[in-house]
């Protein structure tokens, strides 16, 4: 059984050193300077986040320079983008400007997302696959679910509480996801690259309720299942060790939030093959 999803591919040589170089520079500033992780700051990762799942999209679009485009595949635009973003934070970063540091790092990264999701509806636009409807509908949904599972929450098991904005956002990131795949699979005909969510989706394919409500809405029920387990889990951590919490709890809602948005762009934009 294939354990790594579809398309991922090393960038050649001479990118993967470079990736290799500026990672460990940065990297080696991070733990030099340690600057100050909370929550606000985490959160103004976010956009970094919707930057790298854009910056993929144009990838699979073939929209990119030739230049740039080994930096933007599976798994280099992780690195490429966590790179570009932990530099601008510590470029940023100083004691007498503390408070504004998340409005500039969000800033930052919000306006190279921008470009990056602008250049991709301008590419589905001159092919002439724009279709935002059913995507846009899928992140409403998205809310609406986290917000009535996250009250759910914090009612049954209020110590989640503590975790506030950051564990709402990596639940909320997870559920999109999940809908978001629901929505690609069951209305839209695309396939799933991850093996094992399509495993848990030809699961439900292949139960007698498929041609009732689709093959999706167990991928959906697994993703807040998880991610609620996980953030609860972080609850005790949360209090004891609070940076490290929030730096997981940003690399939870990451791994949501990535191919979240880039199924909601990769829908918009283009037509299943």
């Amino acid at each position: 059984m294939a354990i790594l999803p579809e398309g991922f591919t090393l960038p050649p040589p001479p990118y993967l050193a470079l990736l290799a170089v500026a990672g460990a520079l940065v990297a080696r500033a991070a733990v030099r300077r340690r600057p100050a992780v909370t929550t606000d700051r985490i959160l103004a990762l976010a956009p970094w986040m919707v930057l790298g799942s854009a910056l993929h999209v144009l990838y699979v679009a073939g929209s990119l320079p030739s230049l740039l485009r080994p930096l933007a595949g599976t798994p280099a635009v992780y690195v490429t983008v966590a790179i570009a973003a932990v530099a601008t934070w510590l470029t940023v970063d100083s004691p007498s400007r503390a408070e504004t540091v998340p409005y500039t790092l969000a800033g930052v990264g919000g306006l190279a997302a921008a470009v990056a999701v602008i250049a991709g509806l301008l590419a589905g636009a001159s092919e002439g696959t724009l279709s935002p409807l059913l995507p846009a509908a899928g992140v409403v949904v998205a809310g609406i679910v986290a917000a009535s599972v996250w009250g759910l929450l914090t009612r049954v098991v209020p110590e989640i509480g503590v975790t506030g904005r950051l564990g709402a956002f990596a639940l909320f990131a997870h559920v999109l996801d999940g809908i978001s795949t629901a929505i690609g699979i069951d209305l839209l005909g695309f396939g799933e690259r991850t093996p094992l969510s399509r495993i848990i989706i030809e699961f439900a394919a292949g139960l007698p309720t498929a041609s009732l409500i689709g093959a999706g809405w167990l991928f959906v029920l697994v993703k807040i299942g998880v991610a609620a387990l996980v953030v609860w889990l972080f609850a005790d951590l949360y209090e004891e060790a609070p940076t490290q919490a929030r730096l997981l709890l940003g690399f939870v809602a990451a791994v949501g939030l990535g191919p979240a948005v880039h199924n909601v762009l990769l829908f918009t934009i283009s037509a299943p093959a």
